[in-house]
C-alpha cells in the first residue's frame, strides 16, 4: 500500500494513542543503521499515517542476545499496559549453537511475558520471523546450513505464536533476497539495511485486521 493510500484511508479514522514495547536482539535495536531506520521506529512513523499514534517506543534489545538474555533484561521493565508489543528473537540461539529444542520453551515463555506486558491482550502482540542471514555476504558461504537451521527455529516460533492467537509476520522471504539485492543489507554485510526494515514494515501494514485490532480498547 502506498503512503498516499494510507493517508487517504485514515481520513475517517479516529486518532488513537498507544505505547509500544519492542523486544528482541540486534534486528530490533537496528545494528548498523541509524535510530530512525530501526524497524520499530519506522513502524511508528507509518502507523501515524493511519491515525495510530505511538506516544513512546520502548526497546529492550541488544546485539548478541539470546532468548535467556532477553528474559533477564525484561525483569527490569514492570510496565504491563503497553498498547502494542512486538517480539523477534532467536537468531543468536542458532548462531551460538543452542538447539531448537531448548529454544522452544524459552521462546514460549517470552511470548507469554510479551502478552502480559500488553495487559494480557494477545491481539496487541505480534511476532516477526527470524530473518535469514545466510543470504548476506557474511553468511553466504554457509547459506544452506544456516537456512535449514533457521527454518527449524521459525517453524517453532510460528507454531507457538499461532497457538496463542498472536499475530505473526513472516519477513524471512524478504531477507532471502539479500544476495540478489545488496540494498537490503547494511554496510556490515550481515544485518538488514534501513531499506529492508522498511519492507518489513510494509509487510506488517498489509494486515488491516492487525491495524483494526490496535484500535480496539
Amino acid at each position: 500500500m502506498a503512503n498516499n493510500d494510507l493517508e487517504e484511508s485514515a481520513v475517517t479514522q479516529e486518532i488513537i494513542s498507544l505505547t509500544y514495547l519492542a523486544l528482541g536482539d540486534s534486528y530490533t535495536i537496528g545494528e548498523s543503521v541509524v535510530e530512525a531506520e530501526r524497524w520499530p521506529n519506522q513502524l511508528k512513523e507509518v502507523l501515524s499515517k493511519v491515525q495510530i499514534v505511538i506516544d513512546s517506543v520502548t526497546i529492550i534489545a541488544k546485539t548478541g542476545w539470546r532468548t535467556d538474555n532477553l528474559k533477564m533484561a525484561m525483569a527490569a521493565d514492570q510496565k504491563f499496559d503497553y498498547g502494542m508489543v512486538s517480539l523477534l528473537i532467536g537468531v543468536n540461539n542458532q548462531y551460538q549453537g543452542r538447539s531448537p529444542e531448548s529454544y522452544e520453551p524459552e521462546f514460549e515463555e517470552l511470548l507469554n511475558l510479551a502478552i502480559a506486558r500488553a495487559d494480557g491482550n494477545n491481539r496487541k502482540v505480534f511476532v516477526l520471523s527470524i530473518p535469514d542471514y545466510g543470504f548476506t555476504p557474511f553468511g553466504a558461504e554457509n547459506q544452506s546450513t544456516i537456512t535449514t537451521k533457521l527454518k527449524e527455529y521459525n517453524e517453532i516460533n510460528k507454531r507457538l505464536t499461532l497457538e496463542k492467537n498472536v499475530w505473526y509476520f513472516d519477513i524471512t522471504p524478504i531477507s532471502q533476497e539479500g544476495l540478489e539485492n545488496t540494498n537490503l543489507v547494511a554496510e556490515d554485510h550481515l544485518h538488514p539495511s534501513g531499506f529492508q526494515y522498511s519492507l518489513w514494515v510494509e509487510e506488517i501494514m498489509k494486515s488491516k485486521a492487525f491495524l483494526d485490532s490496535l484500535r480496539i480498547p
